[in-house]
């Protein structure tokens, strides 16, 4: 890959155990429970054993990748001053 095609992908860079921290801070396991059906959100959830499932589990990682891309869209619109101020 070639450094622009870095820039455009926002999972450049970012590691497995920082997307599961920061979707558990904002979410907490329930709600991820609740949005992503997998056994290691609603079974004695922890950070070691998601990161364990998840990197042996390329369809769970890609649709945890994609809630994380969601959140960080929905953060960053709520960033976004409205036109009237």
């Amino acid at each position: 890959m070639e450094n622009n095609e870095h820039k455009n992908n926002p999972m450049h860079g970012v590691k497995l155990v920082q997307v599961l921290e920061e979707l558990e801070a904002h979410y907490g396991w329930e709600t991820l429970d609740m949005l992503i059906k997998i056994n290691c959100f609603n079974n004695n959830p922890s950070i070691k054993s998601c990161l364990k499932f998840l990197r042996k589990t390329p369809w769970a990682r890609k649709k945890v990748e994609d809630l994380y891309l969601t959140m960080l869209r929905n953060k960053k619109e709520q960033e976004v001053p409205s036109e009237d101020d």
